[in-house]
């Protein structure tokens, strides 16, 4: 990657406007993105009264970041792949189901982590 000459506070805020813009950008091309913000806005709220603990809290909102992050690295690796070609190769494809996957697991993480906290 290249040196983009940017140091201190200017580098900062450059990232902030970077991810600003990725995140504009999940939530505009990406329709299950938008779905899980939505259920992380409802979730988080809920969180704040379901835990009786910080533990709890920290459990519960994790887990659902988690699966926002997940997702846009899912789709991060689905644009790379389409950028390169969009006809069948193996390995595109493989990258877009795993990438799938992990999607997957973060979201079984919530329920596994929301499950434990409703049910102890």
């Amino acid at each position: 990657m290249a040196y983009s000459g940017n140091k201190g506070l200017t580098r900062i805020i450059k990232a902030g406007q970077y991810s600003w813009q990725g995140i504009r950008a999940a939530y505009r091309h990406e329709e299950a993105f938008r779905q899980e913000s939505w259920l992380a806005i409802v979730l988080i709220p809920l969180a704040f009264y379901m835990a009786q603990s910080g533990i709890e809290l920290a459990l519960l909102i994790g887990s659902v970041i988690l699966v926002l992050i997940v997702e846009i690295l899912n789709s991060a690796i689905e644009a790379v792949v389409d950028r390169i070609g969009l006809e069948h190769h193996e390995l595109c494809g493989r990258a877009k189901d795993m990438g799938s996957a992990a999607v997957l697991f973060a979201l079984l993480n919530v329920v596994v982590v929301w499950g434990a906290v409703l049910y102890y």
